[in-house]
């Protein structure tokens, strides 16, 4: 497990960029951590890496939302207001939960009931976003798979 230290939201927005420079199609984020960690800060800068220009908002009520102009395109799901398998699937995120020609991040991840024994199939980065202090966010995170 690796961590990074953000003393900023400009800092965790380079983080973010960082990795959405390096970021390869079939990538999945999954980003876990309580309201105000930083979350949708962290995609911010993961789309900025990938070239996006568009304005990124948080997804909290329409659940998903795609941004295809960059270098890779960017599916930024939330699952904060889903509790169950059942709802993921009936608002239709889990084909995002599957690897695709882009980059797929979502927030509260935790909240992803995936079938026992699942495995992803893909590059998954599972990254757990806490608070330090009321600007510092420490980032513990961990790749997986391809």
């Amino acid at each position: 497990m690796a961590t990074s230290i953000s003393h900023s939201p400009e800092e965790t927005l380079a983080i973010g960029e960082a990795w959405g420079r390096i970021a390869h199609p079939g990538w999945l984020i999954g980003l876990s951590g309580d309201l105000g960690s930083g979350k949708t800060h962290l995609v911010k800068g993961i789309a900025r890496g990938l070239g996006i220009a568009t304005r990124v908002l948080s997804p909290t009520f329409v659940l998903v939302c795609e941004y295809l102009e960059g270098r890779l395109p960017l599916y930024h799901l939330d699952l904060y207001r889903l509790e169950t398998a059942d709802q993921i699937v009936s608002a239709g995120l889990d084909a995002y939960l599957e690897p695709t020609r882009g980059v797929t991040v979502v927030e509260w991840f935790d909240r992803w009931h995936p079938t026992p024994g699942h495995i992803y199939p893909g590059f998954l980065r599972s990254v757990q976003l806490s608070c330090l202090d009321p600007t510092t966010r420490r980032l513990d995170y961990e790749d997986s798979g391809v």
